[in-house]
Formats: C-alpha cells, structure tokens, sequence
C-alpha cells in the first residue's frame, strides 16, 4: 500500500498512503551510500522515503504501469533510482545483473496496492466495476480464466484455502452454476453471485465477496509462493549487517513472513530427556525485535487500509544462505496459476 502526496517527505500520487513508513525507515535504517531493494514499488511511498535518507535504490514491480510511474522519480533521483520489471522473487538476480553482488537493506509491502485497487479497469476489487483481472503483470492466465474453467473441487479448495472461506463450496457450487449459462466476465458480476450465495446480514463486517476476491487475486499471482520465494532472495542478496523489513495485510501472508524468520533465526532445535537436541544450521537472521509492529490508532484513522498491516523485521547473519522449501512456510499445494517460471 503505497504513496502519499508528493508534497510530503514519502511521496507517489495523492490518496495512496505508505503503511509504516517511520517503523520502516526504523528497521532498514538507510543511510547515503547503501543500496536498497524495493521489491513492491507501487506508486513509490517507501521508494521516496528512502531516497531522502541519501541511499541507492533498486526498485521491482510486476506491474509495468507502476514502472512507468516511476520514471519522473527516476529521473529526480538524478542515478540513484533503478527502476526493473520484474518478480520480487528474483530480486538477486535482478540486483546482481545492475552490478550489485550483494545490498544493505531489503523492503517488501506485500500484496495488492491502492493503485491496483482503485482502478476499476484492473479488476481487484469489487467497489469498483470492472474486467475480471486481477493480474498484477500483464500475463498468464485472468480471474475470469480462473473462474470460469477451474474444476468445481479445485475451485472450492482455492477459495477456502487463499481466501480462508468457511463458505466455499457454497460459492464454487453458484460460480459453476452461473458459468455453465455464460461466462463470468465482470468484477461486480461476481460480487453479486457471492452475495446472493452466502448472503449477507447488516452486522456483517465485511461484504461476502471480500475473501472470495482475495483468494482469486492471491491465485492468479502466485502471492504466497512468490512471497516464499521473494524471502529467500533476499536472504541470498542481502550482505552481512544488511536489514529486511516485510509488510503484510493478512494472515497468510503474515504466517509465511513468521516462520521464515523464525526457522532463519532459531539457534536451537530444542530436545527432552527422550532424545537429544538436534543440530540446526547456523542462523541466517537475527529478529530486530520479536513478534510485529502494527499501525498506531492515528495512522490506522488516517489510513484505513493500514488496520491490518504488521511489520517484521530482521538483521542478516554472515552464516551461508539455505536451500529454501516452501511447504515448510505453509505455501499451500495447490496448482498456482501464476507460478514462478
């Protein structure tokens, strides 16, 4: 969730706000003459923060529109910006190919941004009528191709595992029933199905598409595999003393952020008088402080969308980079639309 008006210190266009932007700043500590990885530069909230500190900045996104956004800030950064399409996930070698072997800090705002959501034509959200999208890039397969040609049984395994919805076969069940009329094509078309499907009472918190729409955005992007993957990289590309922070917004999200950190900085496996303690390999973080740090009440009033961030953050050990398995993480198995090629 990034940017601020370009008239304060964060930046990016109007109305997009940059979560956490102090308690970020406070973990990566950037300074003049590091280089910092961006790996979700949206609209260029952090991107402008950290510029302002004095340090370099490599900064990745999927979205080519957000790359092309980014082309007045490269060009005030007068060298210190990079700007790269790409995944998060190969951010080592994205910074490797600029001609950096290894960089001082790593920053990742994880999921959809405001951008994305406010713009109807994207098809993210269900406020707004659109195309059924949801591609943070411009390839590889749409929600609506999810949708409307997924088997019933993968389809209710995808909304209820991504999208942690309790009424998932419910909903699979409608969407195969409605496709089989014509094909689903609309983001309010959607919303609609669902709500009729699961219903909907006054006190309920939040609309009934809501989790359906994030399970099929997750899905279609590949989120918690990239998410996994995008740890690891950093983990391979971050030098000794080099500082990573990592956003999220849910609890997937957060639940895959927790454990790579808890595995990457544990220094015992623990034992009982049954067995002895196993070895672990030597740690490869050290946490900056344990457990998240959440908006404060004046931010979350400001920034609504910011209620449910939380910030890890962690500090890279001289121990060696490990081989990375995301089942380990809780990266579900399923047959991920978007996957890494």
């Amino acid at each position: 969730m990034t940017g601020r008006d370009s008239s304060g210190i964060a930046g990016g266009p109007a109305g997009h706000v940059p979560v956490l932007i102090d308690e970020v700043l406070d973990a990566l500590r950037p300074e003049a003459g590091q280089v910092i990885i961006d790996g979700t530069f949206g609209a260029g909230g952090y991107t402008r923060a950290i510029l302002a500190r004095g340090a370099r900045v490599i900064a990745i996104d999927r979205d080519p529109t957000a790359i092309a956004g980014g082309q007045a800030l490269a060009a005030e950064a007068s060298g210190r910006l990079m700007l790269a399409e790409g995944r998060f996930s190969e951010m080592d070698s994205i910074a490797r190919d600029a001609g950096y072997e290894a960089v001082d800090g790593v920053v990742l705002d994880i999921g959809v941004s405001s951008m994305q959501l406010d713009t109807a034509e994207r098809g993210f959200s269900f406020m707004r009528d659109g195309p059924l999208d949801m591609r943070m890039g411009r390839d590889g397969a749409t929600a609506a191709d999810v949708v409307n040609t997924t088997e019933p049984k993968e389809l209710t395994r995808i909304i209820g595992i991504l999208g942690e919805e309790r009424k998932a076969g419910l909903v699979s069940r409608a969407i195969v029933r409605a496709r089989e009329e014509k094909p689903l094509s609309r983001t309010a078309e959607l919303a609609s199905l669902v709500e009729r499907a699961i219903g909907r009472r006054p006190t309920d918190p939040i609309h009934p598409a809501t989790r359906t729409f994030q399970a099929l955005r997750i899905y279609v992007n590949a989120e918690l595999d990239e998410l996994a993957h995008a740890l690891a990289a950093a983990e391979r590309i971050l030098k000794v003393g080099g500082r990573l922070a990592v956003v999220t917004f849910h609890s997937l999200e957060d639940r895959i952020a927790k454990l790579f950190l808890a595995d990457r900085s544990r220094e015992r496996a623990g034992g009982s008088r049954h067995a002895p303690e196993a070895v672990v390999p030597p740690a490869t973080f050290t946490l900056v402080a344990k457990g998240v740090r959440a908006p404060g009440a004046a931010e979350v009033a400001a920034n609504p969308r910011a209620r449910s961030a939380k910030l890890r953050a962690a500090i890279r050990t001289a121990a060696p980079a490990r081989p990375l398995d995301p089942a380990t993480l809780g990266v579900p198995t399923l047959a991920m639309n978007g996957a890494r090629a």
